[in-house]
């Protein structure tokens, strides 16, 4: 499957740092949204985006090797960041699935989000790991009243708070014309689905897409960091992986694009 690709990330108008780390490096792309007040979250980020890299450059990648890399990561940012301190990160992520038919192999712990625009439409395919969204699905907070929450920042899953991860997976066809969207949290807060929806309509190059929709955020608000990646199928037939590259980008705006040929 050929794809192309941007990236881009800002620290936003509010924090001192950028916590969030990126990974586009196909097969596999991936957004970590270090956890906001806690020790080192910019470090559990970047070394999570780090396991995750050793994906790279292959075929295709499988559940196991998702499974192996969150394992790695937990174990990594527990170890950096060393006895009595806390750290965590958010993780969302789609790679090029292993086997035959063109499938995208979708992961996600946390409130970082995976989205998907095909036909115009554009869905959600992940599921917070949050007390909002477990509000939402137990029917005692509306949707539309979830933005506004005081809880909406509270995760209930991370990479690295626990023993071990609880990522949720999901296993899509690949379309044709398919435009995947990761980002982190800092996108959302500032602009809802039909915003988001309008802008990677507008720009048909993954990174002009990438590069506006962290604009549009930060000139929202900008309140918290802010990292998408944009990932388009070109081709849903099989094809060889080129190189590609690791970002995490600290000043704004910043990202970078790719192929696959």
């Amino acid at each position: 499957m050929r794809t192309s690709w941007g990236s881009a990330t800002d620290r936003g108008r509010v924090r001192r740092l950028n916590e969030d780390s990126l990974l586009a490096h196909s097969p596999v792309f991936v957004v970590a949204d270090g956890m906001g007040g806690h020790d080192a979250g910019d470090v559990a980020s970047r070394v999570t985006v780090e396991e995750f890299a050793a994906l790279g450059g292959r075929d295709g990648v499988t559940h196991d090797d998702v499974e192996a890399a969150f394992a790695r990561a937990a174990g990594r940012v527990r170890e950096a960041v060393g006895a009595g301190r806390t750290a965590g990160t958010t993780v969302a992520g789609v790679a090029v699935a292993a086997g035959g038919a063109p499938y995208w192999l979708v992961f996600n712990v946390g409130d970082s989000r995976v989205y998907r625009l095909a036909g115009g439409a554009l869905e959600q395919v992940s599921v917070d790991h949050s007390v909002v969204q477990d509000l939402v699905d137990s029917g005692r907070l509306r949707p539309a009243d979830a933005q506004w929450h005081p809880d909406r920042h509270v995760i209930t899953r991370a990479v690295g708070t626990g023993a071990v991860p609880e990522p949720d997976y999901w296993l899509i066809p690949a379309g044709a014309a398919d435009r995947l969207l990761l980002c982190s949290d800092g996108l959302t807060q500032e602009l809802d689905d039909d915003a988001i929806r309008y802008l990677l309509l507008d720009q048909p190059d993954p990174q002009a897409a990438a590069q506006i929709l962290v604009q549009a955020a930060v000139e929202a608000g900008g309140r918290d960091n802010v990292t998408v990646v944009v990932v388009d199928v070109d081709d849903a037939q099989p094809a060889g992986v080129d190189e590609a590259t690791i970002e995490r980008p600290v000043t704004p705006p910043a990202g970078g694009a790719g192929t696959e040929q």
